[in-house]
């Protein structure tokens, strides 16, 4: 497989006449934006665009999700397949990635766990997109009352759909830059680099049902087995999250297309280890459905006579009990695995990280601990529903104080505790 991105380098916002983009700047009809995202009668009436630009004095919240603004330009398939176009499988051909860009949802969303992104200040430090040009989409149900199932999938095309219309009216300008990458199938890949140890990518992906779902060409990934998927299928938009998971390690759309993990991987292939697959699996709620799906999932692994995966999660608690079983069952076939994760230590990080543990699971990397407090100085503007701090994962009554200001856990800043490492969080020996 062949996959070509094709990208333009947004540095700035600005709302116009029309949609394009130019010298760095990405300019948006609002009237189009809107009429395109209230096609959907499960929306209400009084929705909104806004912008925001890395340095302003702005706070964003609750967030929802986070897109790359993309669009195919050549190839099969079209971009988030089984959700907005045909399921026609991706990887291949040209993509336009409208890089620097990002479209959030937010508004009067699920509430619990959802985040806050700011764009300046303490805040912006530990959030990866208080560095991108953010169209934030301000969303209402038609009726209060509505099924969250309903309005969270409402959201989700939503934001979908205006991350598409964004790259599509881009298609024809000139990309700035063009990242190529190939991947090798199944029967060359096994072949390939003799010497080098073979090596996957295990990825859990958060299906816990009640609205902590992710979709797999559409799929909600809870009704699978584990399967496996090219990395380029991953990095042309096959993942999308529907996730009303805890902020600082939910994988939000933009994340799974942007997988640091896979990067790397991709880097490192042929050189250091030969990067055969990426596999698929889900964070099961039952007993019986972790051990089915961390046996299939390593059970794949053995099949293809990898030597070593590393191991992601995605949220905490109950899915660190699948990391352990996925972890546990690879090392007793003779795999080797290195995990990523987070903590939730306490706020004084003296509690016990991870709800379970084994012995084969020596080799781990962690994104910080989510129960660490950070206060929040107010902003001069407020995109969405400050008041949410209140109640979201990582905050509690009292967060939100009357100057504005919040104090709030990690836990409440998105993608402050990435478990796929796409976070702002670092560590250095002293």
């Amino acid at each position: 497989m062949r996959l070509e991105l094709h990208r333009l380098f947004v540095k700035d916002l600005k709302f116009g006449d029309k949609t394009g983009f130019a010298n760095g700047t990405l300019t948006i009809n609002k009237k189009e934006l809107l009429n395109l995202i209230s096609e959907d009668p499960l929306l209400g009436k009084n929705l909104d665009v806004d912008l925001a630009i890395p340095g302003d004095s702005t706070r964003i919240m609750p967030v929802k999700d986070v897109i790359e603004p993309r669009w195919k330009i050549e190839g099969k398939g079209q971009v988030f397949p089984g959700t907005l176009s045909d399921v026609e499988t991706v990887g291949e051909g040209k993509t336009l990635v409208l890089t620097g860009a990002a479209v959030l949802t937010t508004g009067t969303l699920v509430r619990f766990q959802e985040g806050i992104i700011d764009m300046s200040g303490p805040g912006a430090d530990y959030t990866p997109y208080s560095k991108t040009c953010n169209i934030a989409l301000v969303l209402e149900p038609a009726d209060p009352e509505m099924d969250k199932h309903d309005y969270e999938k409402a959201c989700r095309i939503a934001g979908l759909k205006a991350a598409a219309y964004l790259a599509q009216c881009c298609a024809e300008v000139p990309a700035e830059k063009v990242d190529v990458f190939e991947h090798a199938n199944i029967r060359e890949a096994m072949g390939a680099h003799p010497g080098l140890p073979k090596v996957g990518y295990l990825y859990m992906l958060q299906t816990q049902g009640l609205l902590h779902d992710t979709y797999l060409y559409g799929v909600d990934v809870k009704q699978i087995l584990p399967t496996i998927l090219s990395p380029l299928e991953v990095m042309d938009g096959a993942i999308v999250s529907g996730n009303c998971v805890s902020a600082c390690d939910k994988n939000s759309s933009y994340v799974h297309l942007n997988n640091p993990i896979i990067a790397n991987m991709m880097k490192r292939h042929g050189q250091d280890f030969n990067f055969v697959t990426c596999i698929i699996t889900n964070e099961n709620v039952t007993l019986a459905d972790k051990r089915r799906s961390s046996s299939y999932a390593t059970k794949l692994a053995a099949m293809l006579g990898l030597d070593g995966v590393i191991i992601s999660e995605e949220g905490f608690g109950n899915p660190d009990a699948d990391l352990v079983m996925n972890c546990q069952k690879a090392e007793k076939q003779g795999i080797k695995t290195a995990l990523l994760t987070d903590e939730y230590a306490g706020q004084d990080g003296a509690s016990q990280s991870l709800a379970d543990s084994c012995v084969e699971g020596d080799a781990c990397v962690t994104a910080g601990n989510a129960n660490e407090v950070i206060h929040l100085p107010p902003m001069e503007k407020v995109i969405g529903y400050p008041e949410e701090a209140n109640v979201i994962a990582g905050g509690w009554e009292g967060s939100l104080a009357e100057d504005g200001s919040i104090t709030v856990e990690l836990q409440a800043i998105t993608g402050a505790t990435s478990e796929l490492g796409y976070t702002k969080l670092g560590a250095y020996t002293i």
